[in-house]
C-alpha cells in the first residue's frame, strides 16, 4: 500500500508544479487553490509512504515521478520541445525509479 500511495503522491507533485506555473505568481485563484490542495495531499502521501519505505528511496521515487510527469506535461502542452535527447533522458529517469523499486 505504501508504494501505491507514493506513486499517487508523485503524480500529485506534477499537478502542483503545473498549477504553480498556471497560478502566475498566485494571481489566479483557481490554479492557486489547486496548487495548495495538491501540494498538501502530495506531502501527506509522501510522509505516509515513508512509514513503510526507506526515506532515500521514497524521496527519489517521488521526485522522479513528479519530475517526469511535469516534463511530459510541458512537452504535451508545447511549453517545452520533445527532443530525442529529452525523451531518452526521461526514459532513463523512469528506469532508475523502477530500479529503486526493484532493488528495494
Amino acid at each position: 500500500m505504501s508504494w501505491l500511495v507514493l506513486v499517487l503522491s508523485g503524480m500529485l507533485e506534477a499537478v502542483w508544479a503545473a498549477a504553480l506555473s498556471a497560478s502566475r505568481g498566485f494571481t489566479r485563484p483557481l490554479p492557486s487553490l489547486l496548487f495548495i490542495v495538491s501540494l498538501a495531499a502530495s506531502m501527506l502521501g509522501l510522509a505516509w509512504a515513508m512509514t513503510g519505505i526507506p526515506t532515500g528511496t521514497a524521496y527519489a521515487v517521488w521526485v522522479g515521478i513528479g519530475a517526469t510527469l511535469t516534463v511530459v506535461w510541458s512537452m504535451t502542452t508545447g511549453a517545452e520541445a520533445a527532443t530525442r535527447a529529452r525523451v531518452t533522458l526521461l526514459v532513463l529517469l523512469v528506469g532508475c525509479v523502477a530500479g529503486l523499486k526493484a532493488v528495494g
